[in-house]
């Protein structure tokens, strides 16, 4: 029979616990609060009334119900006071030692059959729970933070929690309406194992002044849809906690991948810790402000003035749908385009394709007829390389192998003019040995369109050791022109979003090899935990597993990390045909 838990101790009630504690009371629940003293009770007090206050405010709670809610937590400096708690959760400051003693102290004054929680987001659950008399009765609750609005909850078991503690404690989550997720006491559970080794990353890439911060940021929200980009989420996280987990996670893990980035260490040292102290990666307004300051580290994106070269007839040779999306957007944006294709009816297909995509957008009042007709009116298709003799820029978007590249930028070195600008739009090859088959490298640069082009705001500039600045510069003002974000990053495989990207989604895939939790589980980890419109399983499917593996193989060829090897299962679901939505099976089974 499940245990009628009515009362629920919290032992800490900082942001996290506080927030615990409201959540708790929201649902019904008597909460008995405990801090260190009576000023910490009382920043506590405080903190759920402010909350509070707030959620009556934007209609989220009735102002009777706050008061109830008050109403039901009771605030204490005594441990002994959750003697009558059916479930007791701590959630003090992540240090093994401190959890161990105050597990110890709750086994010695709470009934036999009550429950024990750690909220640890890193620390191993059994090394807590060995501390106490009877480890089979305590398990982990990880909540996310803000907890009154994260969905997630992670119910960590140890090799010998009981299965019933198991049971009750989801049960319990999902009355709090929550989700619970159960997980084995394995470094980081799942969000953190994924979420911490992408954070340290991106890091170690800004660490290595390979992009701006900003960059780095914007390509993360804008060309994967994520709430935040990873150096704001560190700021938000706080450099010194973001450092605790990391460091813990290494420790029990000893993948290179997890040892934080010595730039994180410095940061905390000199007190650089993120929002909190008003200083991180960013510069705040003030202590806990989200407002970012500008500081002496320059813009995004860089300088463009008028110092690129004039820009009036793009040429696309290619026509799948990448390069169909990218002669949209250029020809919505006033230029005049010139595409090739291989053969007439893939030319007619590109104008079919253009044509509907363009009277969707006049469906949905995004364009009028009159922009509509003379977007049409600006693209001409050909069957002749030849034809871009004129073109001011000309953009690749052939299929992505290196050798079929480099023969297509052989041939327009031999035609285009002087002066024209040579972009390919890889995602993943060297721009150099792009660059380096030509008699012009200066001109030669990348131009990463994210698909699909018309709806994606991204574009990554991808600038070799050869690319004048110039030509930088002109990439920069085409894609503010056609009204995308461009990016700046050096010529590196996987360039800032899939070099960020597809690391975590092997790291995914391995987890589901080590059979630590289901796809499932993990996606919904990611979504509920992270806030990613879609979890490592639903991407890759979505991407295509072949295409992921292909580009997980240029990642480690380049870097030689071994924590980048492509995971043996992904390597096995391509060999079996399993590619993902475009064949009906990947990590899932399609109808």
């Amino acid at each position: 029979m499940a245990r009628q838990i009515r009362t629920v101790g919290v032992i800490g009630l900082g942001t996290m616990g506080s927030g615990i504690a409201e959540v708790l009371a929201r649902h019904g629940f008597g909460v008995i609060g405990v801090e260190i003293d009576a000023v910490a009770v009382g920043r506590a007090r405080a903190r759920i009334e402010a909350s509070t206050a707030r959620a009556v405010e934007r209609g989220k709670l009735p102002p009777a119900d706050r008061a109830e809610l008050l109403a039901r937590i009771e605030f204490s400096t005594e441990v002994a006071r959750v003697a009558g708690a059916g479930l007791v959760i701590e959630a003090v400051p992540e240090v093994l030692g401190r959890k161990r003693e105050i597990l110890a102290a709750l086994d010695a004054v709470v009934a036999p059959d009550a429950i024990l929680a750690t909220n640890t987001s890193s620390l191993p659950v059994t090394e807590i729970a060995v501390a106490t008399g009877n480890p089979r009765r305590v398990i982990g609750l990880h909540f996310f933070n803000p907890a009154p609005v994260q969905e997630l909850v992670e119910v960590v078991r140890t090799v010998v929690s009981d299965e019933d503690v198991v049971d009750d404690a989801a049960l319990l989550v999902r009355a709090l309406g929550k989700e619970p997720v159960v997980v084995g006491d394995q470094a980081g559970f799942i969000a953190n194992a994924l979420l911490f080794g992408y954070l340290n990353h991106a890091v170690s890439m800004f660490e290595a002044k390979y992009a701006r911060r900003e960059d780095i940021d914007d390509a993360m929200r804008l060309g994967c849809g994520l709430p935040m980009g990873p150096l704001a989420l560190m700021d938000l996280i706080g450099l010194d906690t973001a450092y605790e987990i990391l460091d813990s996670m290494y420790r029990q893990t000893r993948d290179r991948l997890h040892a934080p980035a010595p730039l994180i260490k410095q940061m905390v040292s000199a007190g650089l810790t993120g929002r909190k102290t008003g200083r991180g990666f960013y510069r705040y307004a003030a202590p806990g402000s989200s407002v970012v300051l500008e500081d002496a580290l320059p813009p995004a994106g860089g300088p463009v003035a008028d110092r690129g070269r004039d820009v009036q007839v793009v040429g696309v040779v290619g026509s799948g749908t990448m390069a169909t999306g990218i002669v949209e957007v250029l020809a919505k944006a006033g230029l005049d385009v010139l595409f090739v294709a291989r053969t007439p009816q893939r030319a007619e297909a590109v104008h079919a394709g253009l044509r509907r995509s363009l009277d969707r957008s006049v469906s949905k009042g995004r364009l009028t007829a009159q922009q509509r007709d003379a977007a049409l009116g600006k693209v001409r298709g050909t069957t002749a390389l030849a034809d871009l003799r004129e073109s001011d820029l000309v953009l690749e978007a052939v299929v992505e192998d290196l050798e079929v590249k480099q023969a297509l930028f052989r041939d327009l070195d031999r035609i285009c003019r002087p002066g024209a600008v040579l972009a390919t739009t890889t995602s993943s090859l060297p721009v150099i040995e792009c660059a380096a088959v030509t008699e012009r490298p200066q001109d030669v640069i990348g131009i990463h369109f994210f698909n699909p082009a018309p709806a994606m705001r991204l574009v990554e500039v991808i600038s070799t050791i050869s690319t004048a600045e110039d030509v930088t510069l002109t990439a920069l003002k085409l894609c503010r022109r056609i009204r995308q974000h461009p990016v700046t990053c050096g010529d590196r495989a996987g360039f800032i979003v899939n070099a960020l990207l597809f690391p975590y989604l092997n790291d995914a895939v391995k987890m589901l090899g080590a059979h630590y939790a289901q796809a499932p589980d993990i996606d919904r980890a990611m979504r509920l935990g992270c806030g990613y419109p879609m979890g490592p399983f639903e991407l890759l499917d979505v991407v295509g597993l072949d295409v992921s593996l292909a580009i997980e193989r240029v990642l480690f060829h380049e870097f030689r990390e071994p924590g980048f090897a492509p995971s043996p299962m992904l390597e096995h679901l391509v060999t079996a045909g399993y590619l993902g939505r475009k064949t009906g099976r990947g990590f899932r089974t399609y109808g």
